[in-house]
């Protein structure tokens, strides 16, 4: 190997002292693989399996703690016990590999699918519909549905404990139920739950506590608790990167072992005023102050653009579409094989990339998500 990458593949502590063997992170991405009745399927165990071979942890495709959460057609469950083993099939592929196994957890909120969960009916934090065609006003959670919706998460964090994964990820990012909470647009609550930023951090800051609850509970001191965030909203009113600093300070003082953003491009500027050009994720790492490693994520393709991302000081770096196009990335890299990574999808590659068949069909008929070459 080049020992100019050699910090790719160097060793990493999260807050609290879990070892991690190196920096590189399989970012949390939806396979639409699920079994119908909501069990992990061959194919996810297969998919995971290649990918896990080398990466320092592995975050699964998010998992819904209560029935009304669903958030994706093909999407596995965690929300009761007869899930267990199939936990346990997915967190064994993983940690065999020697990655550390990373369940991530939500709530889809107003973002679930009507026709998959009871009663057809969305909730969320108010009954503000989604700024997108097609989508329903969601009905606001009482205040029995938000702390039921709490306790879940606890619950399917004991699950985790006992299925074997080494942590959880709190998916509190690109929409769903706890950023509904944060956010001024889909918050529009005049009580406990809603108001001011303080008020609209309560919720989130309420699951943390529960799951944190839960580890303690379990007796499971080294199990590692992660919390992902969306740094801007689109909408008007929506979260600014203002509100987000302000949470990232609150978030750094929890006990929490690392913090996600999550980003399409690792050097972006604003989404909300194209004139901001500084990348959003470096005013975050300030803001952080060292006090709780991040990961980074987006539009990270080669090892020399990893390499600079990681010169930027964030400590762990994930990788999304890369790892599904080229799952022996970082074998690559070790074998000086560099030049034998894909950076792109050829319709022929299906056989050869144990990528699960929805997820294949949604790549391919996708334009712009992935580079396709024929």
């Amino acid at each position: 190997m080049n020992s100019k990458y050699e910090r790719l593949f160097e060793s990493r502590k999260l807050l609290g002292g879990k070892t991690v063997k190196n920096p590189m992170v399989m970012s949390p991405m939806t396979t639409f693989a699920g079994q119908s009745n909501g069990n992990v399927s061959e194919a996810e165990l297969l998919y995971y399996k290649r990918r896990a071979k080398n990466v320092g942890m592995v975050i699964t495709a998010t998992t819904y703690v209560t029935p009304s959460g669903k958030g994706f057609s093909g999407q596995f469950a965690a929300y009761s016990d007869e899930f267990l083993p199939s936990l346990k099939l997915l967190a064994q592929t993983i940690k065999e590999e020697g990655a550390l196994a990373i369940l991530q957890i939500f709530h889809a909120g107003r973002m679930a699918l009507p026709n998959e969960i009871p009663n057809g009916e969305t909730i969320s934090a108010s009954a503000v519909a989604p700024v997108r065609a097609g989508t329903i006003t969601p009905r606001e959670m009482t205040d029995d549905e938000i702390y039921y919706t709490i306790k879940a998460f606890g619950e399917t964090t004991r699950r985790a404990i006992l299925a074997g994964f080494d942590g959880v990820e709190i998916h509190g990012a690109n929409t769903y139920l706890i950023q509904q909470f944060f956010s001024p647009h889909s918050n529009r609550r005049n009580d406990n739950w809603g108001g001011n930023i303080e008020k609209r951090m309560k919720f989130p800051l309420a699951v943390i506590d529960e799951v944190n609850k839960a580890v303690k509970n379990e007796g499971k001191s080294d199990f590692i608790v992660g919390y992902r965030f969306s740094p801007e909203e689109l909408e008007n009113p929506g979260i600014t990167l203002e509100d987000t600093l302000a949470f990232v300070d609150v978030l750094s003082k929890q006990d929490l072992n690392y913090l996600h953003v999550s980003l399409n491009n690792f050097w972006q500027g604003s989404i909300r005023n194209n004139s901001i050009t500084d990348p959003t994720i470096l005013k975050i790492k300030d803001k952080i102050e060292g006090r709780v490693p991040l990961i980074g994520v987006g539009s990270i393709h080669t090892p020399d653009e990893a390499l600079k991302a990681l010169d930027s000081g964030i400590e762990f770096l994930a990788l999304g579409r890369e790892l599904i196009m080229e799952p022996e990335w970082l074998e690559k890299v070790k074998d000086d094989k560099i030049d034998e990574i894909r950076t792109s999808i050829s319709k022929s590659d299906k056989n050869i990339l144990d990528i699960p068949e929805v997820l294949w069909e949604n790549i391919i008929n996708a334009p712009g998500w992935f580079p396709i070459t024929d």
